[in-house]
């Protein structure tokens, strides 16, 4: 998508450091963390939020993008948050996993 952020860090348009990259998802930290680990898995095939997700295999990806993710970082406890919908608290419509982990800041979450 022409003006989606995320695509743009995915083709590299934007520079990121990734966490964690493999052939379907991408992990960069939030750049608004609300925990001391913040981190964003992000399907490299746009696709705008959990509603418009209709491929099981898509999600399959992005679940082991998450496992992948966690694992390189060495989490064992951790929280997973997808919103959903602009009053959910979505504010990029690309859909996208938050890890937090550690000291959480839940008051903004």
């Amino acid at each position: 998508m022409e003006d989606c952020i995320f695509c743009k860090i995915i083709n590299k348009e934007i520079p990121s450091n990734f966490v964690y990259e493999n052939e379907d998802v991408i992990a960069i930290n939030d750049l608004n963390p609300k925990a001391e680990t913040h981190v964003l898995v992000i399907p490299k095939k746009h696709v705008a939020s959990l509603n418009e997700l209709n491929d099981e295999t898509e999600a399959l990806k992005i679940f082991k993008g998450i496992k992948e993710t966690v694992k390189k970082l060495g989490l064992t406890d951790y929280r997973t948050v997808i919103n959903t919908g602009k009053n959910a608290g979505q504010t990029v419509f690309h859909l996208h996993v938050h890890i937090l982990a550690g000291k959480l800041s839940i008051e903004n979450l």
